[in-house]
């Protein structure tokens, strides 16, 4: 299959309290028997301690960002809410190290690929709890 055409690199959050576990696998679980996805929505998904999982094959179509998917590659965060369910940036540092990691790779593969927030494209909501445009802005 040919590989698409990359325009963005979309950061988000699973929306997971502080305290609250929702592993790859989990989160695969719930795309999949809640939502009636295929697959996680996303291509990747780290973890609190800032494992990788690797989602859905870079060459498929996500399921992450209504009106983006086509040209998007979804990248999510476990986390986004603090103990009391609010928006806050809740990244580790071992995620916030493989983020920035990963987002560089993805930018050697696709150079032209803009790096934004799911709150960027869709103001109503606060994922990923944090700016990403701005703050991978440089990369």
């Amino acid at each position: 299959m040919a590989m698409r055409t990359i325009t963005l690199l979309i950061v988000h959050c699973s929306a997971t309290p502080q305290g609250v576990a929702l592993g790859f696998e989990d989160c695969r679980r719930d795309h999949i028997h809640h939502r009636g996805f295929r697959d996680i929505g996303y291509h990747f998904y780290l973890t609190r301690n800032g494992e990788i999982h690797r989602g859905r094959p870079l060459e498929k179509i996500g399921a992450h960002c209504l009106n983006h998917n086509r040209h998007s590659i979804g990248i999510c965060y476990e986390g986004g809410l603090d103990a009391a369910s609010f928006p806050a940036d809740t990244r580790t540092l071992e995620q916030k190290a493989s983020l920035l990691a990963l987002l560089r790779e993805l930018k050697r593969i696709f150079p032209r690929a803009l790096i934004v927030g799911h709150h960027d494209l869709n103001p109503a909501k606060a994922c990923p709890c944090f700016d990403a445009e701005r703050e991978y802005r440089g990369l």
